[in-house]
């Protein structure tokens, strides 16, 4: 029996049939960038979510594109990535596309760091940007992660024990919606932070406890979860961890049987992807087995030196179409 055939019959067993009104996605696109060319943007694709190939031989797909890739479609019925070409960058930059194959400059977003509310000394600096769009407000939330303490040489921690995520609203990335603020009240260091409906109603924040691991915080460097009524909280602090430590960028797409929960995230620096699973965003997690190296122990598989990115479901029509524009 194949394993993707035996962890499939595994799924179904834990959650029960899906309805036959859910419409299981053609497929899955995994825009993400790679450990020889940080930032630039690349593409994978899966038919389970499972087990995952490179396009265009590993080659970009785009060479102008920087950043860690975050993708949503807009009310409009396009796509829209966002991304910048360093930390430092003063600039958020967007790109639009019909198909997901074809990208075109969108426009920018420079945000005055010295305006920001609830953080006392921003640098400027602005790490990950990435997007979501509310279909109940018809508006996007732009999000991304800013330090308030330099780093030092002999303390280098203490910029990332200082970043905190930060986000401004949208009705049509051009024009924005006031100051940016903090998404969350608690004095935590988050990045890689990204949100996501909850089906069972209101919104989940999916984040990186960017705090150092120690007895005192032992959920440091790991993936966790707050969930909210409203879009933009406020959001209780996150609940125990979902990855084990030393885990970030985090990415979540929906298991072919519309049931579970499939949580991929990246053991750094480009070591290797790890994935857990739920049959709904409150849990319960558990990690799945995969990347051993011994190929019939995985439950999945993906080429290596892949690294931070963004998955999504698409149509059998779309991955035809991304498979003919960019073969394996």
């Amino acid at each position: 029996m194949k394993l993707h055939t035996w962890l499939a019959g595994v799924l179904l067993a834990v959650t029960g049939v899906a309805r036959a009104a859910d419409a299981a996605p053609g497929g899955y696109l995994f825009a993400h960038m790679t450990h020889a060319r940080y930032g630039v943007l690349h593409y994978a694709v899966s038919t389970d979510g499972l087990h995952w190939k490179r396009l265009n031989h590993g080659n970009a797909v785009n060479e102008e594109y920087h950043g860690h890739p975050s993708i949503v479609q807009g009310g409009d019925g396009r796509y829209y990535l966002v991304g910048n070409q360093s930390d430092e960058d003063k600039e958020i930059r967007f790109w639009v596309s019909d198909d997901l194959i074809k990208w075109t400059r969108f426009g920018t977003y420079k945000p005055d760091l010295s305006t920001f509310e609830g953080q006392p000394h921003p640098l400027q600096a602005m790490g990950a940007p990435k997007l979501f769009f509310d279909k109940a407000s018809s508006r996007f939330v732009l999000m991304w992660h800013t330090p308030n303490v330099p780093s030092s040489p002999d303390d280098p921690e203490r910029y990332w024990a200082s970043q905190r995520t930060m986000y401004v609203t949208s009705k049509d990335l051009r024009t924005f919606d006031g100051v940016p603020k903090r998404l969350f009240d608690w004095d935590m260091a988050t990045i890689d932070t990204f949100l996501v409906e909850n089906p069972a109603g209101g919104y989940c924040a999916v984040l990186k406890d960017e705090r150092f691991p120690s007895y005192n915080w032992t959920t440091g460097k790991t993936i966790r979860m707050s969930c909210a009524p409203n879009l933009l909280g406020p959001y209780p602090e996150p609940g125990p961890s979902l990855s084990p430590a030393f885990r970030e960028a985090p990415t979540l797409i929906r298991a072919p049987n519309g049931q579970d929960w499939l949580l991929y995230y990246e053991q750094y620096a480009g070591t290797s992807y790890g994935l857990s699973m739920a049959p709904r965003l409150e849990g319960p997690w558990i990690e799945v087995w995969g990347n051993s190296g011994i190929k019939e122990w995985n439950r999945f598989e993906m080429p290596a030196t892949l690294r931070h990115g963004f998955m999504m479901a698409v149509t059998r029509q779309q991955l035809d179409a991304l498979l003919k524009a960019y073969p394996e």
